[in-house]
């Protein structure tokens, strides 16, 4: 153990895990005034902050609330990914008790580190359908958001890489929709699994349900394909801070990036337009506010839960919510906190006739301390994938389904699937019992008609928000759901799990023979989230009186702000939102760009 403690320290230590030199301290900073402020060292924020210093005439600080991603091990090797929610790189949210979940409240993690929840998330890479892009241009009135459009901007943040153990990849994907350019890795899975094949199989067997996709980031992911991931070909996660702020960026002398620096509010610094070019934080969680200032813009890159909250401790939001909770309202912008929507998820587990499974790992650390050598040696073995497995689902129920029928379609065409399905290859998130292998099989709501919101909990700026995403308040997700259920149970009775499954497992084993009203109670019962926040600072078209931004990201009736992260999407894409957000901070970039040329 000690020999591996020793290793552990000196791969950390090398200059392919680290992103060189960060401020920790507000003292070291060489101004206080900067062309632009970054608020949010995420997934988008850091791809801003990128872009903009391309022009060495654009000074540009990022202000990140949480600790820097070097040197954190969970975040570099992408199996231990899983171990960062509840730990100090997390917010450590939880929503408000969920009456669509008979009351639960659940755990909402949301990356506190350089990265954002790039440094923490399962790494799913997926673009969606081209139906959710071309919904987007129709909402706002600018065919830029459109898919056709947006693909200059994936193609410029995508960088395809081999898989960690060089398999061929033939058949895998195609690699006429994919790029080599771009900055930020994404590759296919480097370790087999053992039901890698049966998933596959079963896209035969089962083809009309679960057709073979070759590509699903091809504008039309419907069917069941290999998995497309933010990894790169050492093995290690590929997050925005260690490609957008890799040691060739880093190190630029008109980038500044201050870490554990809490963001409080927004100062207003003329009256007409309301016009906000100053920031109020904390730096190490004690001491004095501390105030920057921007001569260009601030662009608020704070994700779903932190960029709403932020705008209404600084009085822009609800003209009387903010009243009743004692903030002077400067700008009255309704819709600031709501329209928050996600991904609600539910899974359905199964003991197994096997021993390759990651339960076998889960429980014995000797195992564990092993792989993590192979990993260490040479990047390579099973914790260079996550702990999702390496093939992925999309699937649509059909319109004369009776949910839908007579209904109008949640998703945003023809080409859109409804559910995401995940399989693991072993025992999760269920507490993993002393014997036995097992199969989990997740699927994902991927066009909730539920909405929630983002609510302040008093004035105090560094107390948690209200955090309510509404999951199962329309009933119809609910019937979504259940539905989700039997095809997750349809996948499994394909003739090549035959042998395979041992039976229906834990609270699981009431869906044999259940009734609707019972798999609606098991959902309600079990249901999560894989924490896909989006939409509480949705953007709407120019003019409108709905929405929190213009399509161009501007806040509306303000100057001098611009929200760049997942909150502008007005509804979610048929997929994990990453992707996305990489793209709307790329086209973001040229927007700003574009502005002050």
């Amino acid at each position: 153990m000690v020999k591996l403690l020793v290793r552990l320290l000196l791969a950390l230590a090398s200059p392919l895990l680290s992103i060189a030199t960060l401020y920790h301290d507000v003292a070291d900073l060489p101004d206080t005034s900067f062309d632009f402020i970054v608020i949010g060292g995420g997934t988008a924020g850091n791809v801003v902050a990128n872009r903009l210093t391309e022009n060495p005439k654009y000074n540009v600080l990022v202000l990140e609330a949480g600790l820097s991603n070097e040197g954190v091990l969970p975040a570099i090797v992408p199996f231990l990914g899983s171990s960062l929610p509840n730990s100090l790189y997390d917010w450590n949210y939880s929503t408000t008790a969920q009456t669509g979940l008979n009351g639960r409240a659940i755990p909402y993690p949301r990356g506190c580190l350089l990265g954002g929840s790039s440094s923490i998330n399962y790494m799913v890479y997926s673009r969606g359908s081209s139906d959710d892009w071309d919904q987007y241009a129709e909402v706002t009135g600018d065919s830029g958001w459109s898919w056709d459009h947006v693909q200059q901007y994936f193609q410029k943040n995508e960088r395809w890489s081999s898989p960690p153990d060089n398999h061929s990849t033939v058949g895998e994907y195609d690699p006429r929709v994919h790029s080599k350019s771009g900055i930020n890795a994404v590759t296919l899975s480097g370790f087999p699994q053992g039901i890698d094949e049966r998933l596959i199989k079963t896209t035969q067997e089962l083809s009309e349900d679960f057709p073979f996709n070759l590509d699903i980031n091809g504008g039309t992911p419907l069917g069941i394909g290999w998995g497309q991931s933010t990894i790169d070909s050492h093995g290690q996660r590929s997050s925005s801070a260690t490609s957008y702020l890799g040691p060739q960026f880093i190190n630029r002398t008109n980038l500044h990036v201050l870490i554990k620096a809490q963001v409080s509010r927004l100062i207003q610094t003329a009256l007409n337009p309301p016009t906000f070019k100053s920031v109020e934080f904390i730096q190490g969680g004690t001491g004095e506010l501390q105030v920057v200032s921007a001569t260009k813009e601030i662009i608020l890159s704070a994700g779903s839960i932190g960029s709403p909250h932020i705008l209404l401790n600084s009085g822009i939001g609800d003209r009387q919510a903010l009243i009743d909770i004692g903030i002077q309202p400067i700008v009255h912008l309704p819709d600031v906190g709501q329209n928050l929507s996600d991904q609600a998820t539910i899974g359905v587990y199964w003991e197994v006739n096997s021993t390759d499974t990651f339960d076998t790992i889960s429980r014995n650390s000797t195992l564990a301390g092993e792989v993590l050598e192979e990993w260490l040696d040479d990047r390579s073995g099973r914790f260079v994938s996550s702990v999702l497995g390496n093939i992925l689902g999309w699937v649509r129920l059909p319109l004369d389904n009776p949910v839908l029928e007579g209904k109008v379609d949640p998703a945003p065409g023809s080409n859109s699937p409804h559910y995401e399905i995940l399989p693991l290859n072993g025992l999760a998130p269920l507490p993993l019992p002393p014997t036995g292998n097992f199969l989990s099989l997740v699927s994902a709501l991927l066009s909730p008609l539920s909405r929630g919101s983002v609510k302040l909990s008093s004035d105090d700026p560094f107390a948690a928000p209200l955090i309510d995403p509404g999951f199962l308040n329309n009933t119809q997700d609910l019937y979504m759901m259940r539905e989700g259920v039997k095809i997750l149970l349809k996948l499994v009775s394909a003739p090549v799990w035959d042998n395979y499954i041992v039976g229906l497992y834990g609270p699981a084993a009431v869906l044999a023979n259940a009734t609707d009203v019972e798999v609606e109670e098991y959902v309600r019962e079990l249901a999560s989230t894989i924490f896909h926040p989006l939409g509480s600072a949705s953007m709407s078209a120019r003019g409108a009186q709905h929405g929190v931004v213009d399509p161009d990201l501007t806040v509306k009736g303000v100057a001098g702000l611009r929200i760049v992260d997942g909150s502008v999407l007005p509804r979610p894409p048929s997929a994990n939102p990453q992707a996305a957000v990489y793209v709307i901070a790329e086209r973001a970039s040229d927007f700003i760009k574009t502005a002050w040329a």
